[in-house]
């Protein structure tokens, strides 16, 4: 589905990434750890063409990144759950209506889609939180909130920046547990993450690929992890 060969990418005449090769095949999981300035917030944005490769290619379902319009990679996008670091959410909006605001942009606002979206909402256990505002929740609320709005249209990718990085360890679990759900489910799952407590809990779920990003380049985590 997301396809890196020999991937780099630089900015201000230096080189942050190189020589990536890699393939989201549908299904898997990754991690993806390396230390804070690592290039992992950067990986991931190549994945979802927020940031285009300044050699070699990414592959996003087919096409290459590239040459895609805008258009496209927004269709393209409607096909990925990404769930930022920073969790934004439009602070005049209930996490109801911040979780529907995919379908919103997309136009699949329907009567079907709000029984989806209850279901959704109770499934990452916020459903008597529907109406509170974004400033009214919790860090774990808000983390679930943005995965549970990273996935309402269906993807078939999970992209999720450190999504357990502001929250405790019972509810980091929590988050994977929903992460391992979703790839049991067919998704392809990719978490950015300097947890390594995480992966190892995770180990005993899924079967897990790690990956670290060491002096720009991908490698497979040793045994160490």
């Amino acid at each position: 589905m997301i396809d890196l060969k020999e991937a780099a990418y630089g900015y201000g005449g230096g080189t942050l990434l190189s020589e990536i090769s890699l393939r989201l095949a549908p299904g898997s999981f990754h991690f993806l750890t390396g230390p804070s300035g690592a290039g992992k917030t950067t990986f991931l944005k190549l994945c979802y063409a927020d940031l285009r490769a300044t050699s070699g290619s990414v592959s996003i379902f087919g096409q290459d990144a590239a040459g895609m319009s805008r258009d496209e990679i927004a269709h393209a996008r409607q096909r990925m759950g990404v769930v930022h670091q920073d969790c934004e959410f439009l602070d005049h909006l209930s996490l109801w209506e911040n979780i529907a605001l995919p379908l919103t942009v997309a136009g699949r606002g329907s009567a079907a889609q709000d029984g989806n979206l209850n279901d959704l909402i109770g499934w990452v256990g916020l459903g008597a939180r529907r109406d509170a505002l974004p400033q009214e929740l919790s860090g774990g609320e808000r983390q679930r909130a943005a995965l549970a709005r990273a996935v309402i249209t269906d993807p078939d990718v999970i992209l999720a920046d450190e999504p357990t990085g502001n929250i405790d360890w019972d509810m980091s679990l929590r988050l994977l547990q929903l992460l391992v759900e979703l790839n049991r489910m067919g998704k392809a799952v990719v978490i950015a993450t300097h947890d390594l407590a995480l992966i190892r809990a995770a180990k005993a779920q899924v079967s897990a690929r790690v990956l670290r990003i060491k002096d720009g380049r991908l490698q497979l985590a040793g045994a160490d992890l």
